[in-house]
């Protein structure tokens, strides 16, 4: 089992930043890929971000490519989303999930939910105009 636990979220004004961290317990956090998934109200949950086990590997969806930063840091049992930019559509809930790294290896992969065996309860990011 792991456990995530998410941080950092909030009401920013459109422009500014937040930096979301995810800790996690339980199993070998460098086992698992790192995703960041949302959910903003009546809307489906979408992909955001994911890393790889060792980071060497970022993937992004369109909409947040260039503003969002995912990062992890293996000796803290942490992952990160900086996000800059901010705009009002990136208000939603946002999750934190994991893979096991066997699970996910192609780009694509890392964006279908289903992959991911671990979910945080959600920190809500509220983006005023």
């Amino acid at each position: 089992q792991v456990q995530l636990v998410e941080s950092g979220g909030g009401l920013v004004q459109a422009g500014g930043s937040l930096r979301l961290s995810c800790a996690a317990s339980g199993r070998t956090f460098s086992r698992y890929a790192m995703g960041w998934f949302r959910q903003a109200p009546g809307k489906e949950r979408e992909f955001v971000a994911a890393i790889s086990w060792s980071g060497a590997s970022t993937y992004y969806a369109d909409s947040v490519k260039g503003r969002f930063t995912i990062s992890r840091d293996n000796a803290k049992n942490t992952v990160y989303l900086q996000m800059n930019s901010l705009k009002p559509e990136d208000t939603a809930v946002y999750y934190c999930c994991a893979a096991d790294r066997t699970q996910v290896s192609s780009s694509g992969s890392y964006q279908e939910h289903h992959r991911y065996d671990y979910w945080g309860q959600g920190t809500q990011v509220t983006i005023s105009s």
